[in-house]
C-alpha cells in the first residue's frame, strides 16, 4: 500500500532560470516505512548535461553537476540531512548540526535505491529520476520538513537551480525557507 504524500512543481531560481524545461517531484509513502522520491524534468533534454551511467555508490561533490536532492529536518531543532541522487545512480549522504554547519559524511544513514530513465532526443523529452529510501533506519529520529530540489547543467556549463521554494538572494537549498513540506509520522496509516 502506498500513499501520495505531495505532488509538486519545482520552481526554478529566479536568476538562473532555463527556457523550455520544467521539473516536477512527487513523495510517496510506501508501507509504512519507504520514501518514494521522484523526479521529472519536461522539455529540451538534448540540452542537458546527464552524468554517464556508474555504479550505485557513495560519490562526494554530486551537487556540482546534474543532480536531484533531498533534505530532511528533524524535529525542532536545526539538524537535518542531505541526500544527493544523481542520474548516474551514485549518491552521497550528509548530516549537518545547523544551518550549513557541522557537515559530515554519514555512513550509518540508508543508501537509497535509484532509478533512472530518459526517453526522447530531439524536441520534447522526458528525464525521470525515482529514489527509493528506507527510512526505517532513520528512527527514532523523525523527519518533519523536508525540502526536495534540482541542478540541471546544460551541455553549454549553464545550470539552473529548482526547490519547492527558494529563500531571497542567491540559491540555497539548506536555507530553512526551502524545507516546504511537512511529513506525517512514519509507521502511520
Amino acid at each position: 500500500m502506498s500513499r501520495v504524500l505531495e505532488k509538486r512543481a519545482l520552481a526554478p531560481h529566479p536568476t538562473h532560470a532555463p527556457s523550455n524545461l520544467s521539473v516536477g517531484s512527487k513523495l510517496q509513502l510506501v508501507g509504512t516505512d519507504v520514501l518514494k522520491i521522484e523526479f521529472v524534468v519536461v522539455g529540451r533534454i538534448e540540452r542537458i548535461l546527464l552524468p554517464k551511467s556508474n555504479s550505485a555508490e557513495r560519490i562526494d561533490g554530486l551537487w556540482n553537476r546534474t543532480c536531484f536532492e533531498m533534505f530532511m529536518q528533524f524535529g525542532a531543532g536545526e539538524s537535518y540531512i542531505e541526500y544527493n541522487f544523481s542520474p548516474s545512480t551514485a549518491w552521497a549522504a550528509y548530516r549537518f548540526e545547523s544551518y550549513r554547519d557541522g557537515m559530515s559524511a554519514d555512513t550509518k544513514l540508508p543508501m537509497p535505491h535509484i532509478y533512472f530513465d530518459c526517453v526522447g532526443d530531439n524536441g520534447i523529452g522526458r528525464v525521470a529520476l525515482t529514489a527509493w529510501l528506507d527510512v526505517s533506519r532513520l528512527l527514532p529520529e523523525h523527519p518533519e520538513k523536508l525540502g526536495l530540489s534540482a541542478v540541471i547543467e546544460e551541455i553549454d556549463g549553464t545550470k539552473s537551480y529548482w526547490a519547492l521554494a527558494h529563500p531571497p538572494g542567491k540559491p540555497d537549498f539548506h536555507h530553512p525557507d526551502c524545507f516546504a513540506l511537512t511529513l506525517p509520522a512514519f509507521g502511520a496509516a
